[in-house]
């Protein structure tokens, strides 16, 4: 799990400060749980991912391009320098953030930013580049995954980073660029994919595709039109993924080898001008979701729960949504999905982020200019 991590290792100390917030709590009841939201730091300007660092300190991304460092006392950080260059338009910018497996051994850190193209082309696409991180900066960074085309897009970059139980492959989601063309149904581009390779960058040996002429041998699964969110279930260790839809037809997928989930031939939205784009919700050959939304809640990230501060809520899978302005805590039975229940909408905010804290506490983040973090705890 990207947030198990020992609190109190030591990590070096923060930059210079450039915000402090004092705490905020508002006590929730849920079907559950009695818990208590309390803002924790304020200030960052669209924030998108977060990790937790081993001494219970955060990375956060701000999709302007910065990467900061943050405590749960509320301090934010002066930018990081070494980030990569980002194209920070519309929907891209930087996004993800991840710890290494080995982080508290080779302190090696995971970026997933819209990368500008080459000098002299246009466009832009997902990449992942991977950096050391001393406490004060980014050092030894390298690119690992570049998304093939460039494309002239700021929508739909996915973005989310997931490794494997074994810590030996990095899942990476990725968006269709808006674009409707059949590129989420071809396996020569890397449009509407989602990814997977080794640490280092190197392409699994047996990666679904890896010996089929003309695909992309990064290629995992295909058929998505944007995945922004992304967990390993604690079980199986399977891959579930949240494919954000148009107007209706989130969905929630198991993300399976060489499978299609059959966007845009197939899906429970339509456009927003509530014009159709299939006339199927089913399609030959393609996977139907595991869970969808009609409307649409706008997800972004998710997890399964596996900590003791909520234990009526351990094994199941909590997904943030932005346009919803809600955490949806979908009650599993194994992988029986059996309830949903809408928390949190007292924050009213578009909710971008969600993680686990080594205490089993929560944290989300907020997706606004004046974006927060705010910790999800048990009321007293």
């Amino acid at each position: 799990m990207r947030t198990q991590f020992i609190l109190g290792t030591a990590v070096a100390a923060l930059l210079p400060l450039v915000m402090t917030t004092s705490a905020q709590a508002t006590v929730v009841e849920t079907q559950r749980h009695q818990v208590e939201l309390t803002t924790i730091a304020e200030g960052l300007e669209f924030p998108w991912g977060m990790a937790f660092l081993p001494d219970g300190t955060l990375l956060v991304t701000e999709r302007v391009g910065n990467l900061r460092h943050v405590t749960l006392s509320g301090d934010i950080s002066a930018p990081i320098a070494g980030v990569p260059k980002v194209v920070a338009q519309g929907q891209g910018g930087l996004l993800d953030v991840v710890l290494d497996p080995d982080y508290a051994s080779n302190q090696f850190i995971y970026l997933a930013y819209s990368e500008p193209a080459p000098a002299g082309a246009s466009g832009s696409s997902t990449a992942v580049a991977r950096a050391k991180f001393d406490g004060k900066q980014l050092t030894e960074v390298k690119v690992l995954f570049s998304a093939n085309p460039k494309w002239s897009s700021n929508h739909h970059f996915g973005a989310r980073l997931v490794f494997s139980a074994d810590g030996e492959y990095l899942f990476i989601t990725l968006g269709d660029r808006g674009n409707r063309r059949d590129d989420a149904q071809a396996l020569n581009n890397h449009n509407g994919k989602v990814v997977r390779i080794h640490k280092d960058g190197r392409v699994p040996a047996d990666n679904p595709f890896v010996n089929q002429p003309g695909a992309l041998k990064e290629i995992w699964s295909w058929g998505h039109r944007n995945v922004q969110g992304a967990a390993l279930h604690p079980d199986t260790g399977e891959l579930w993924t949240n494919e954000h839809g148009p107007k209706g037809g989130d969905e929630i997928n198991i993300a399976r080898a060489g499978n299609n989930y059959g966007w845009p031939i197939a899906t429970f939205g339509v456009n927003y001008d509530n014009t159709v784009i299939s006339p199927l919700t089913a399609a030959p050959r393609t996977e139907q979701p595991y869970y969808y939304w009609v409307p649409s809640i706008a997800t972004s990230n998710m997890l399964f729960y596996s900590g003791d501060a909520f234990p009526a809520w351990r094994g199941d899978l909590l997904v943030t949504a932005l346009r919803g302005s809600v955490v949806a805590r979908l009650d599993l039975d194994g992988e029986r999905i059996m309830h949903e229940e809408r928390l949190f909408g007292e924050l009213n905010a578009r909710l971008r982020d969600i993680e686990q804290g080594p205490e089993g506490y929560l944290y989300l983040i907020t997706d606004d200019r004046n974006g927060k973090l705010i910790q999800v705890k048990p009321a007293k």
